[in-house]
Formats: structure tokens, sequence, C-alpha cells
């Protein structure tokens, strides 16, 4: 990974770490509206950036909310970053719909499933409608900004193609 590439990851962690102080009142803490950058990031630089956005801004959104759930950051850390490396993989495919919809149903549902096991049915059951109305802001953010910003985004970030 060069040095552009690497800026261009920080700067999308810096519009992420902004995200993160957009909070949705939850029950357990609160949700950030932080995966929007990494959703952008995932189709303009590719999925695995994109993941690599995801997975350190949750971890930015995390310190900034106080750590409520501790080291289960991590794990979710490493969820987020799946789940927009799929979404990354999906859009670029050209399915944008899927894509769209495996993040909004994988991030208000999944993603929140292995605390049924290491928590409780009952604090699955507190997170799910904090987590559901996050990602309908950042999909919702996603659908009208990203058709307008990628062309441009694409022109100033990436150099013939490639960054």
């Amino acid at each position: 990974m060069d040095v552009r590439r690497i800026s261009v990851i920080a700067i999308f962690l810096a519009i992420s770490a902004v995200g993160a102080i957009i909070k949705v009142p939850s029950p357990i803490g609160s949700i950030a509206l932080d995966s929007f950058p990494a959703l952008m990031a995932a189709v303009i630089l590719g999925p695995v950036s994109g993941a690599i956005v995801a997975g350190l801004g949750h971890i930015i959104s995390a310190f900034i909310g106080g750590l409520p759930l501790g080291p289960f950051h991590f794990l979710i850390m490493a969820e987020m970053a799946v789940i927009v490396w799929m979404f990354g993989v999906l859009f670029i495919q050209g399915k944008k719909l899927s894509a769209y919809f495996l993040f909004f149903i994988g991030n208000s549902f999944i993603l929140g499933l292995p605390f049924v096991f290491l928590v409780s049915p009952g604090f699955y059951v507190l997170i799910v409608p904090g987590l559901t109305a996050a990602s309908a802001m950042n999909i919702a953010l996603a659908a009208i900004l990203l058709p307008r910003l990628e062309p441009i985004l694409r022109k100033s970030i990436l150099k013939d193609g490639s960054i």
C-alpha cells in the first residue's frame, strides 16, 4: 500500500470520526452514523479499503462513545469490516440494490446475533431498533450522496483510474 492510498484512507477515517460524533440514541449506549464514509471508501477505493475504514471507524466511534461494550467492540469491528467489504464487492459488480439491502439487513439484524449468545437475547432485542435506525440513515445517505459524489471523488482522488 502506498502513501497516497494510506492518506486517502486516513481522510475517509476522519470523515468517519465526524460521523461517529453524530449518535442515534439507543437503550444500550448510542449508535453512530460512521458507516457512510466506509461505504463510500468501498465504492471509490475498493472493498478492502472500505473494510479498513469500517473497522477502524467503528473503533474510533466506540472510543468516542466510551467503549460501552468493552472488548466486544473488536468483534463488531471485524463484523463491520466484513459487511462493508461485501457491500463494496456487490456495488462494484453493479448489484447496487443488493449491496444496499445486504448492508441494511446485515448491519440491522445479523451483526448483532452473536450478542444473543455472548450477552443475552434481551440485549439483542434492545440493540436492534437503534441498529435499524442507524443502518437506514447510513443507507439513505449512501443512496442519495454516492451517485453524486462518486464521479467527483474518483476524478479528484484517482489518477488514471487507480490510486
